[in-house]
């Protein structure tokens, strides 16, 4: 990333980013939790991209080099830490649950960030408890460092519908079957079929964002139908695809 704006507090508010929008490469002295209230949230780093609807929010370590997109209409809620404040004990970006109760401590925290009330000292303490409760959460997807890797990955963003299996793909790039599957979990943990499924729902999650119907989004992502979609999709965010913009409002 270049052009790294460097912002020593880490902000606490609310704010709306259209469809598309971005928020360039910057740094805090703080940690910092970023929530989106609609939309879907995409914050990337050198390591990667986390993403984020609805039911999940993104943990950023204090020092981190990050940029933030909106996909569809985002409503972003943003809660500043001080450095010695770290209730999660993280040290990289990590994506976590959101229960209801969560949502609307983070909602209420952020909506008047002048306060200083007693009142709202203790609406941080019990946000800091909900925190340590969540779960973590592995949407994610890893930025490949070896070329041969990155190569395959490029062909599988640039369409996600895409059928081929890791051996054709590798013969695509130049690359045999055995190596990249080697790379897959020595770079980012997970096998092939794992990290597609993941950046199929990224996509899914930017598509459903920008009111594509649930079918349509099955097809462009790879699914072999409509209902599949809706068992990953739901296993994965603990709700239906036909549900998420009627959530996020």
């Amino acid at each position: 990333m270049s052009n790294i704006r460097h912002d020593p507090v880490a902000p606490t508010r609310a704010q709306r980013l259209a469809a598309g929008e971005r928020i360039g490469a910057h740094r805090h002295e703080d940690h910092q939790i970023v929530y989106a209230g609609s939309g879907v949230l995409a914050v990337t780093t050198d390591a990667g991209t986390w993403f984020a609807p609805g039911t999940r929010a993104i943990w950023i370590p204090a020092g981190t080099v990050h940029a933030h997109r909106a996909h569809g209409r985002l409503d972003l809620h943003l809660v500043g830490l001080p450095a010695d404040d770290n209730p999660l004990g993280l040290a990289a970006p990590t994506v976590l649950a959101v229960g209801p109760l969560l949502r609307e401590l983070i909602l209420a925290y952020t909506r008047d960030p002048a306060d200083d009330s007693p009142e709202r000292h203790r609406l941080l303490a019990v946000l800091r408890d909900q925190l340590r409760a969540s779960p973590q959460q592995p949407l994610r997807l890893p930025a490949p460092v070896d070329f041969r890797l990155a190569a395959v990955c490029a062909l599988v963003h640039a369409d996600p519908a895409d059928p081929r299996t890791l051996a054709a793909l590798g013969a695509a790039t130049g690359a045999s079957e055995r190596t990249l599957s080697r790379l897959f979990r020595s770079e980012f943990g997970m096998t092939f079929p794992q990290w597609r499924t993941q950046s199929r729902l990224y996509h899914a999650l930017r598509m459903l964002a920008d009111d594509l119907p649930v079918t349509t989004v099955a097809h462009r992502c790879g699914w072999s139908s409509a209902s599949a979609f809706i068992d990953v999709f739901r296993r994965s965010f603990g709700y239906t695809p036909g549900t998420h913009n009627h959530r996020s409002a």
